[in-house]
């Protein structure tokens, strides 16, 4: 499979599930577990700048890996976010979608809206700590929450994949056996 780059950095090792269009990785700083991202394969700084069919595999990746994030980390509900140029907080510039499993009970974030102010937080020295894989990763965003290693994050990937691995089985059992009933 081809290398797969977020911005300029190869996150082939942190990804766990992949389209022809689309891909998510897991996130090098979560602010909860199972915070992950999802990209389009080409490199695309803006989301103006997708083509119709990149934009639709985005749009239908960020809502697959949601159903499974949600059902995989017990969660009640997700914070889907994009922050589309640099007047909005972007800083790695390749569009992404942050996926937060959050919920009801017991939740990371008191009040909802505090993870906003999180994630711009924590995107804030995104673009210096990618430069740093694979040695040990430093974020001075947040210094509350440590970074993962490569390897740290390359399990969670190979973990995630299991998910993905046995929900495409089931749709393509399910659309056999579909196939079979109209025959």
């Amino acid at each position: 499979m081809s290398a797969l780059l977020f911005s300029s950095f190869d996150v082939s090792r942190q990804a766990f599930y992949r389209s022809r269009l689309a891909a998510a990785i897991v996130n090098l700083k979560p602010l909860v577990p199972g915070h992950v991202l999802v990209i389009p394969t080409r490199v695309v700084p803006r989301l103006a700048d997708l083509k119709q069919d990149e934009l639709a595999a985005l749009m239908t990746s960020v809502q697959h890996v949601g159903h499974v994030i949600e059902r995989v980390y017990g969660a009640d509900g997700l914070t889907v976010a994009c922050q589309d140029g640099k007047a909005a907080g972007q800083t790695v510039p390749h569009v992404h979608f942050h996926l937060l499993p959050r919920k009801l009970q017991g939740d990371a974030f008191a009040r909802n809206d505090d993870v906003y102010p999180a994630l711009e937080k924590s995107e804030g020295g995104l673009p210096d700590d990618l430069r740093q894989v694979p040695q040990p990763l430093h974020v001075d965003a947040d210094e509350d929450r440590k970074p993962r290693s490569l390897e740290d994050m390359e399990k969670e990937a190979q973990w995630l994949r299991t998910f993905f691995d046995a929900a495409e089985a089931a749709a393509a059992e399910a659309s056999a056996s579909e196939t079979r009933k109209a025959s």
